[in-house]
C-alpha cells in the first residue's frame, strides 16, 4: 500500500525516463554493501545462524543486475561506481563513465545540498567500494589518487584503513596534516580505540583504523558496529537538512575470494548486527531510508547436499566475481521504491530522487 503525503512525497523517475508511484521522502538514508554478497553468502549465513538472519525484517525486496560495461562480470570499482554514479563503466573506473569522464557521486551531490556524509568500512579507505564514493581515477590501483578525493570532498566523519596512502606517500605529500589544516580531527588506531573517539566537536572526523587493510572480524577487528553507532549519533547532529552515510562489509568479498566458509561467515554476521542496529535506529527514527546490497556476488557459493543447520558444505565455483543478480533491501521511507529487477545504476537515481539531490 502507497503511503501518500501532500507536502512530503515524490515521484521517480527511472533512466528512461518512465514515472513510477509517489512515496514518502526520507530525511536520511543509510547505504549499507556487504561486498561480494550475494543471495547464496546470505543463505549460507542464515544456515550457519540456526535459520535466523537479519534480513527477514525487510519487506521491500529486488535485485539489481550487476555487470559493467564492458563485463558480464563486474568487479567492485565498476559495480560501486554503478550504486553511486549512475553510471555503467568499465571494470576498474572508480567515479568515471565508460568514457573516462568524470562523473558526480551520491556523496558529493548531498555535500552540495547540505546533507552531513560519511563512509565506515572495514577495509582501506581508498579501496574501490569507499574510493568510488570520493574518488575519480581510471584504475583502481591508483590508491594514493583515491586519498586526495577527502580532501576535495567535505565528507563529515570516515572510519576504516589505509593511513599509509596518506601519510606514507610517493609524492611526499601528508595529506593527514592536510586534513588537520582542512578542520579535520584526525586520529588513528595507535592512539586510541573507536570506542573511546570523541565525537562531541565542531570538526569533521577521520579515523584510521589501520596502516593498510583491517583485520579480519576473526582475528580481533570489532570497530565496524561502534563506529556505525557513533558515525550516525555524530551525523544527526551536524545538520538539519539529514544525512548520507555508507557502510560497507568488505572483507565478506575477501573470504569468497578465499574459497574460505568460516571467514565469510564471520565477516557477514558482523555485518548483520549492523544492519541490526540501522535497521532499530530507523524504526525508531522514522524519517531514515536504509538500504543494503552488494556491488556483486563473489565465488559462486552453493550450499551443498549432505548439509546440516549450523553445519552447511559449502562449494565454491571461483575465486572470482559471478554474474549473478543481486539482492537489494529497502526499509523506511520510499523504500517501496525498491522492489523489482533493475540496473545496478537505479540505485543512484533511486537514492538521488529520494533525497532530492
Amino acid at each position: 500500500m502507497l503511503i501518500l503525503a501532500s507536502a512530503c512525497q515524490s515521484t521517480r523517475h527511472s533512466t528512461s525516463g518512465q514515472a513510477s508511484a509517489s512515496y514518502v521522502k526520507p530525511k536520511n538514508v543509510i547505504l549499507l554493501i556487504g561486498d561480494g554478497m550475494g543471495l547464496p553468502q546470505i543463505t549460507g549465513a542464515m544456515y550457519m545462524n540456526n535459520n535466523k538472519t537479519v534480513f527477514e525484517r525487510f519487506r521491500h525486496i529486488g535485485f539489481h543486475k550487476s555487470h559493467s560495461a564492458d563485463d558480464l562480470v563486474t568487479d567492485s570499482a565498476a559495480g560501486t561506481t554503478a550504486i553511486s554514479c549512475g553510471v555503467k563503466t568499465y571494470n576498474g573506473a572508480i567515479g568515471l563513465n565508460a568514457k573516462k569522464e568524470r562523473v558526480p557521486t551520491l556523496l558529493e551531490l548531498a555535500e552540495k545540498k547540505g546533507f552531513a556524509t560519511g563512509m565506515v568500512t572495514t577495509c582501506s579507505m581508498t579501496h574501490a567500494t569507499p574510493g568510488a564514493f570520493i574518488g575519480h581515477v581510471e584504475n583502481r590501483n591508483m590508491k594514493e589518487d583515491i586519498a586526495l578525493g577527502y580532501l576535495e570532498t567535505e565528507i563529515d566523519i570516515f572510519i576504516g584503513g589505509g593511513k599509509d596512502h596518506f601519510d606514507r606517500r610517493k609524492d611526499g605529500r601528508n595529506l593527514i596534516t592536510e586534513l588537520i589544516h582542512k578542520g579535520y580531527t584526525i586520529t588513528d588506531f595507535e592512539t586510541q580505540d573507536v570506542n573511546n573517539l570523541n565525537f562531541r566537536t565542531d570538526k569533521n572526523i577521520g579515523y584510521f583504523t589501520s596502516n593498510g587493510e583491517p583485520l579480519p572480524a576473526a582475528d580481533g577487528r570489532d570497530y565496524l558496529l561502534p563506529a556505525a553507532k557513533k558515525s550516525i549519533d555524530f551525523l544527526r547532529e551536524r545538520t538539519q537538512n539529514g544525512f548520507f552515510l555508507m557502510i560497507e562489509g568488505s572483507q565478506i568479498d575477501w573470504g569468497n575470494h578465499d574459497n574460505d566458509l568460516k571467514y565469510m561467515i564471520s565477516e557477514l554476521h558482523d555485518f548483520e548486527k549492523v544492519i541490526e542496529y540501522v535497521l532499530d535506529f530507523a524504526q525508531e527514527d522514522g524519517e531514515t531510508l536504509v538500504i543494503v546490497t552488494a556491488d556483486h556476488e563473489t565465488g559462486g557459493f552453493t550450499v551443498q547436499p549432505g548439509s546440516k543447520l549450523n553445519a552447511v558444505k559449502p562449494t565454491f565455483a571461483t575465486q572470482k566475481h559471478t554474474a549473478l543478480m543481486i539482492p537489494v533491501f529497502a526499509e523506511g521511507p520510499g523504500a517501496e521504491a525498491f522492489r523489482g529487477i533493475y540496473e545496478n545504476t537505479e540505485i543512484f537515481f533511486k537514492i538521488k530522487n529520494a533525497l532530492s539531490l
